[in-house]
């Protein structure tokens, strides 16, 4: 049985807002929204790979906090991953797009407004939790 592909995302917090980023026309699941991040490539931590991640689709900069719990999804004839979630806070850098369709920076509240790729939507509900727990 072949080993989940292991994929980092970012949900990069600024001003208690959070960065959306919607999958272009080109790629798979497109138009579809998401948290930045990508494949861990064998010679680097998840960390690093979402730094790296960060800065190539989006050309920001990011401290990464917290690791959030991981979502097993299988897509229908594709392989199965692993979304491996980090919170992470904006430290720099002007959004660029390089992949992707759209970006942008939400209230937590509102991402449930979103057409969210299928693996993503546990940790958006996740996310959400842990902020609305914050508040009280």
């Amino acid at each position: 049985m072949e080993k989940p592909i292991r994929v980092t995302c970012a949900i990069i917090v600024h001003k208690g807002r959070v960065l959306a980023a919607q999958r272009s026309e080109k790629m798979h699941l497109s138009l579809k929204w998401e948290f930045p991040g990508g494949k861990v490539e064998s010679s680097e931590n998840e960390e690093e790979c979402l730094i790296r991640e960060v800065k190539e689709e989006l050309n920001l900069d990011i401290d990464v906090l917290e690791k959030l719990s991981p979502n097993v999804h299988q897509y229908p004839k594709k392989k199965k991953i692993v979304l491996i979630p980090f919170l992470c806070h904006y430290k720099g850098g002007e959004l660029s797009l390089k992949e992707h369709k759209s970006a942008a920076w939400l209230s937590p509240s509102e991402l449930l407004n979103l057409d969210w790729a299928e693996a993503d939507i546990p940790i958006v509900e996740e996310f959400i939790k842990l902020f609305r727990d914050s508040l009280s």
